[in-house]
């Protein structure tokens, strides 16, 4: 008999460009369309949030929903989502959940909707229907969650007496640890789970419920965006309480390196850019700092080491350090430019800083695109001090933009840039600036590595032709993925 595609469906809360909070949604914007590309029928599962069935092409009914808490019945719907690559898409039709003022969430005023707990154990239900055949025309061999949204996936799929008969088997991807989905015990009740689901070897942690230690606890294999990071959660210091849960594994943790879209992120084709460049024509990269300075209010310089920020702000991202080195940057000549949001006490730090320092620190607050595409462009420098960064996307749009990070060694960030020392500028490697130690001092030092290396024109250009000549395509990852599924599978698939 010939071997069929591999059938994996993919649930998680966002997609790029549909909807973004962070860098899952760049992650699901283009993990779908590259394992189609190595052969899987692969589809997604999302929350019908309004711009996600705002895409949605041709949609059918596949069946209502009666969540285990009872209440109005949502509606699995069906279609094509031609900005995912025109992928095959599921949604969970539910406007009273979904369909809110606010973030997906949290609300306007940035606290976190109180019914999270069912707005997510919705979308790992429907997920599980699908498993058993809710689709008679598709029916998923494996389930892949992303993050604590999709966490409660695996548990439900251990429960589900039919898709255990069909021998559906679950992936579940850690893209930040630091976010695990921790409701209050009383909920557990609405979950529809057996009340053996309740225990230390269930979806209990420290008297709550967790749907991330659930998902860790329950799939079939547990990866993370990054190989150092799969190394890190296994410790006290990255593992948030979980390490415990994930060295108990016996199949262990697999570390899976994000990719970037090179037909989204490309300094050639960009259509955002003053001007294109690549690494074999940087001149375009020139054109794009001035332009830069100049629509965001900066002194036009094109001598003036550029550095740039590209984050949500939290004190994940070690911004405190960016903060703390301002006095030194501009002290030697350099620019700032931050885009972000996050918390209120950051962005009244920046903005201060913006307001002190004007034509020197530019400040936008939230998160716009296409001005994010420019600030890649335009920067010399781009910072990334993460106290922990699973992946980290950030670092791989400055390398393709010859934006040369200056890093945390953590987590993706090690895996991905290669600091300026002496060895590693001789043997042509070098792409960034690595700091080992969180402290300011160790990021002030990288600092200057970076001017240095600046009054070395030639040494520059070498090792920014050498940045942007890194390739870290979605299809290396989508391979490693599908050597995963088949591994859990144990059955031979068109590749």
């Amino acid at each position: 008999m010939m071997p069929t595609a591999m059938r994996v469906l993919q649930v998680a809360a966002e997609a790029a460009p549909l909807l973004k909070t962070g860098g899952l949604a760049d992650v699901m914007g283009a993990l779908p369309a590259a394992l189609v590309q190595q052969g899987a029928d692969a589809r997604v599962l999302l929350p019908g949030f309004a711009s996600v069935l705002d895409a949605l092409v041709g949609a059918r009914n596949v069946e209502s929903l009666t969540a285990p808490w009872g209440g109005a019945s949502s509606r699995l719907l069906t279609g094509r989502i031609d900005a995912l690559g025109g992928i095959q898409a599921y949604v969970v039709q539910n406007d009273a959940m979904y369909r809110r003022v606010g973030g997906p969430y949290a609300n306007a005023q940035a606290q976190p909707w109180p019914d999270n707990h069912r707005r997510f154990a919705l979308l790992s239900f429907a997920a599980v229907r699908l498993a058993a055949g809710a689709d008679a025309a598709w029916q998923p061999q494996l389930l892949h969650g992303h993050d604590w949204h999709a966490g409660l996936m695996p548990t439900y799929l251990r429960h589900d007496a039919q898709a255990v008969r069909d021998g559906v088997r679950s992936v579940f991807t850690i893209h930040n640890r630091a976010y695990q989905g921790l409701f209050d015990a009383a909920w557990f009740a609405e979950l529809g789970l057996p009340a053996a689901a309740w225990s230390i070897d269930g979806v209990e942690f420290h008297g709550k419920v967790s749907f991330m230690k659930a998902a860790l606890q329950h799939a079939d294999a547990v990866t993370t965006v990054s190989p150092r990071y799969a190394e890190e959660v296994l410790g006290e210091a990255q593992g948030a309480g979980l390490n415990g849960v994930l060295a108990a594994r016996a199949d262990g943790v697999h570390g899976i390196l994000n990719g970037v879209d090179g037909a989204i992120w490309n300094p050639a084709t960009d259509v955002h850019l003053a001007k294109p460049f690549s690494a074999e024509q940087p001149v375009g990269k020139a054109a794009c700092k001035a332009a830069l300075q100049l629509a965001l209010g900066l002194d036009i310089d094109a001598k003036a080491l550029l550095f740039g920020v590209v984050s949500r702000l939290t004190e994940q991202k070690g911004l405190h350090l960016v903060q703390a080195l301002v006095p030194e940057m501009l002290a030697r000549g350099g620019q700032l430019v931050v885009l972000g949001s996050g918390d209120a006490s950051m962005e009244q730090a920046f903005a201060a800083l913006a307001q002190a320092h004007p034509g020197r620190i530019a400040f936008r607050i939230g998160f716009d695109e296409p001005l994010a595409h420019r600030i890649y462009a335009g920067i010399d420098v781009v910072m990334v001090p993460s106290r922990f960064e699973p992946c980290g996307l950030t670092q791989l749009y400055g390398l393709a933009y010859g934006a040369l990070p200056l890093v945390h060694r953590v987590g993706g960030l090690a895996d991905t840039v290669v600091d300026v020392s002496l060895e590693n500028l001789h043997d042509g490697s070098a792409t960034g600036f690595v700091f080992h130690e969180f402290t300011p001092d160790a990021a002030r030092h990288a600092l200057r590595r970076a001017f240095a290396l600046r009054d070395r024109p030639a040494w520059w250009r070498r090792v920014r032709a050498t940045a942007m000549q890194q390739r870290f395509g979605w299809d290396v990852a989508a391979r490693e993925y599908m050597a995963l599924y088949r591994r859990l599978l144990r059955v031979n698939f068109d590749a």
